[in-house]
């Protein structure tokens, strides 16, 4: 389903934890409207979107060593290729102690020097493919530069000011949407859901399809 933060000191200190079936196959929960309070949280206060006006925003909250948010990758990537124009999606690193800020770093970092595309799926399969320690900024470093990137140039915007004010500003928006676990995703600064809530996370999309038509049509 997803990681829970309790779980993650644990992830932290190394205690391997078996991924469980993300995507569980759905039979009755197609036909009925999600639920708020059941489905998907009501957040109150809102949380704030960074999406311009006329574009409904939906976030991915994840963390490069969550073994769910790994498995799930493919799928969340798959939708998102599909979203109607008027669907702003980003994704947020979130960081439950001071031990995630590196890997925060990595992905604003990747995205300000435009290497996401190329190397945010790399970022998981060196974690959970090849068994690579990337929790620490050295780790990091050193196998960015085996990827052929400009390795001085990625330790200068990793430590840059705007990295750490994205990082920081990821950590003020988890909070803000009270997020439990990862994979989570947040819609329109209103809503929220995971695996937990949702029961999968393949079922979590769906929730959130129907929670992007309802921001679209004014609900």
């Amino acid at each position: 389903m997803n990681m829970k933060r309790r779980e993650f000191s644990q992830a932290a200190a190394g205690v391997a934890l078996a991924s469980t079936a993300l995507l569980s196959p759905l039979v009755h929960a197609q036909a009925k409207k999600p639920q708020a309070g059941t489905d998907y949280q009501v957040l109150d206060p809102r949380a704030p979107v960074e999406a311009p006006a006329g574009k409904i925003e939906v976030v991915e909250f994840f963390w490069y060593s969550c073994p769910h948010c790994n498995v799930f990758e493919p799928t969340l990537d798959a939708w998102v290729k599909k979203l109607p124009k008027d669907v702003a999606f980003r994704r947020v690193p979130v960081s439950f102690q001071d031990s995630f800020v590196p890997q925060q770093r990595l992905y604003y970092t990747l995205e300000a020097m435009g290497l996401i595309d190329k190397l945010h799926t790399k970022v998981f399969a060196a974690i959970h493919v090849e068994k690579l320690n990337l929790a620490k900024a050295d780790a990091i470093f050193e196998w960015v530069g085996k990827q052929g990137v400009d390795k001085a140039q990625f330790t200068e915007q990793f430590n840059s000011f705007s990295v750490a004010t994205k990082a920081t500003r990821a950590a003020q928006l988890q909070n803000a949407y009270k997020v439990e676990g990862v994979p989570a995703l947040g819609v329109a600064g209103r809503f929220y859901t995971d695996g937990s809530i949702a029961k999968s996370m393949e079922r979590a999309l769906q929730v959130v399809d129907s929670l992007v038509a309802d921001a679209r049509a004014g609900r």
